[in-house]
């Protein structure tokens, strides 16, 4: 399964050590994914994604096994789902799957109270 990740998974050391998988975070492709905005989830300080049709996320995507899909699950927990996406790379268009929480955001990502 090919995943886009925009936030804390963008940490290669983190991204291997919560999926279980020495050095898959070397095997991220730098991605990015149009008609999304990168936002607070509630007041959290976590991100998640919301559709922005100007608006471009930068990222990275990453093939990973059940295993690994599993562990990545549970580290983004329940309030996140899978959504299908389509990022662009330096090799072409791509499909993949980015967690998005729907719960309520407040802020653009970076933007303060």
């Amino acid at each position: 399964m090919r995943v886009f990740v925009y936030g804390t998974l963008l940490d290669p050391d983190l991204l291997a050590r919560r999926a279980g998988t020495p050095g898959l975070g070397a095997r991220m492709i730098p991605a990015t994914l149009p008609g999304y905005r990168r936002v607070r989830m509630g007041t959290t300080p976590w991100p998640t994604l919301r559709r922005g049709a100007t608006h471009v996320v930068p990222g990275a995507i990453v093939t990973i096994g059940p295993s690994a899909f599993r562990r990545l699950s549970a580290y983004e927990g329940p309030r996140y789902r899978l959504i299908p996406v389509a990022v662009g790379t330096p090799l072409g268009q791509s499909r993949a799957f980015a967690w998005v929480a729907p719960a309520a955001t407040r802020h653009a990502w970076g933007e303060t109270r």
